[in-house]
């Protein structure tokens, strides 16, 4: 009954009204309680709608049934088959696509489909592998840019083979928490790659030079992509490097001068076939190392300073003495040039020179460091002088305002009012603002300004001077001034008085 009123009123309904109409259904059909023939009837109806010609019957079911995980497969897989407008919906959100849905929906997809599908929420290895594979730049930022795609180093390394110069798609793989080493070291040369392409175009350095400041920031980087990893992720980084022939002596040689031993020790058990703990040892025992330098196939020049290193290494741990980052450590270098022996060796020549690059850089970096120090000291200081200028005045402000506020000259009316107030009001020093001060002063200042009390026997004499004035200076007083001499009771009275006052 539903079906065949719902399809008869379809028929003359707007396009408008038939998607508020399918909405409504789908919602019903979703979240209501309907029995089992009404549930039947409406999934029908539902199923039927598909075939409306109108985009946006269609893309109203899409966008309605999309979260849901109660929808019918069939209706979701023709949904997600349908033009990009109405699948897009579905295939962002719907629970019920499987991954070869979504595979071949990306493959038959264009790429702001395929965008979609990246941007879904815990996305499978196999969806992410296969757009990784197919799909362009955008779909490639979006898919590494979302934090919770499952996207396998192996992958990761992948898109950053295919579209790894454009800076968009760098930025999305480092702000990842998951990024591997590996991935971090392909990041770093697909950016030296990117400044030397560009230097090169400029014209500003020769090709075989760029070269050299390329390869030496690639094994930087990948000494760097080690800090905060353990044994099993430098160990795929090593795996890595030797498959993709970046693993070199002078990269191992840089790792036992810069204090990465757990680097070296993977690097070294990596080529000579032998376990970890093997390598160890051998990393602590001149004689066993040099055992080791030849089952990994190092060139016998380089044995000299790779010991010394080693040796200047744990001396350095047994006496406590810190050596603050990874990168390259000028007593070790210069312990490692004093142990290649005869420089006028022709053997020995591109091994010193490496060593003398080493240490150069060594002496920039060590530069650089002093120099972000100065500059953050002085920052500091500039900074925290311009807090105090600002508090000075602010200090001065407010002290100026206090003053303006208790000095301020006031009309005549509201001192009369003030000084009717004064009576009733409970403390009358608010009124006086000197009072006030002089209260809050400290009694040594005041004590500077009382006169000092007379010694006893000066008061005395003093009140004897006094009392023994005539009473005829106080008659030629009043006389002067037209008074008459007071009796003698009123004098009597009147002479403490005056004396007092």
């Amino acid at each position: 009954m539903i079906i065949r009123e719902f399809l008869a009123w379809t028929q003359n309904a707007s396009a408008e009204g038939r998607a508020e109409a399918t909405a409504a259904l789908a919602r019903t059909y979703l979240y209501g309680d309907l029995g089992a023939d009404a549930a039947w009837e409406a999934k029908t109806a539902l199923l039927a709608l598909l075939d409306d010609p109108s985009p946006l019957v269609r893309r109203a079911l899409a966008e309605t049934c999309a979260a849901s995980a109660r929808t019918p497969r069939p209706l979701v897989v023709a949904l997600s088959c349908d033009v990009p407008e109405v699948a897009r919906p579905v295939l962002a959100r719907s629970p019920v696509l499987t991954d070869a849905d979504l595979v071949d929906a990306a493959a038959l997809g264009d790429e702001a489909t395929r965008a979609v599908i990246a941007a879904r929420h815990h996305l499978s290895h196999a969806v992410a592998g296969a757009l990784a594979e197919i799909g362009e730049t955008d779909t490639l930022v979006v898919l590494a840019a979302n934090p919770t795609a499952k996207i396998t180093a192996g992958r990761m390394l992948r898109m950053i083979e295919r579209r790894g110069d454009e800076a968009a798609l760098r930025e999305a793989f480092l702000a990842r928490a998951d990024l591997p080493p590996e991935v971090r070291h392909a990041l770093g040369i697909a950016v030296a790659r990117a400044l030397t392409d560009f230097v090169t175009d400029r014209g500003w350095l020769g090709a075989e030079r760029c070269d050299r400041m390329s390869r030496e920031a690639g094994e930087r980087v990948a000494l760097e992509a080690c800090e905060g990893f353990g044994a099993a992720a430098v160990t795929r980084l090593v795996t890595h490097l030797r498959t993709t022939r970046q693993l070199t002596a002078g990269l191992i040689l840089r790792a036992m001068l810069s204090g990465r031993t757990d680097f070296a020790l993977a690097a070294l058990a990596d080529l000579s076939g032998q376990d970890h703990a093997a390598v160890g040892r051998a990393m602590r025992a001149p004689r066993l190392f040099a055992d080791l330098h030849a089952r990994a196939g190092l060139p016998d020049a380089l044995l000299p300073p790779m010991q010394a290193a080693l040796s200047a290494r744990q001396e350095l741990a047994r006496g406590a003495v810190p050596v603050h980052g990874t990168g390259l450590s000028r007593r070790i270098i210069a312990c490692a040039i004093d142990a290649c022996g005869d420089p006028s060796d022709p053997q020995m020549h591109p091994v010193i020179t490496l060593l003398n690059r080493y240490e150069a850089e060594a002496a920039r970096d060590e530069a650089r460091e002093i120099a972000r120090a100065i500059a953050a000291q002085a920052l500091a200081r500039e900074t925290a002088r311009r807090e105090a200028e600002a508090a000075d005045a602010a200090w001065r402000a407010a002290l100026e305002s206090q003053r303006r506020t208790a000095f301020a000259p006031v009309t005549d009316e509201p001192i009369l009012v003030a000084i009717a107030d004064t009576a009733e009001a409970p403390d009358a020093t608010l009124l006086n603002p000197v009072g006030a001060i002089l209260d809050a002063l400290p009694e040594q200042i005041l004590a500077w300004y009382r006169p000092e009390e007379l010694h006893p026997e000066v008061q005395a004499a003093t009140d004897r001077v006094l009392d023994g004035l005539g009473d005829s200076l106080l008659d030629h007083f009043r006389a002067s001034h037209g008074r008459a001499a007071p009796q003698p009771d009123e004098a009597a009275i009147e002479k403490p008085v005056s004396i007092a006052a």
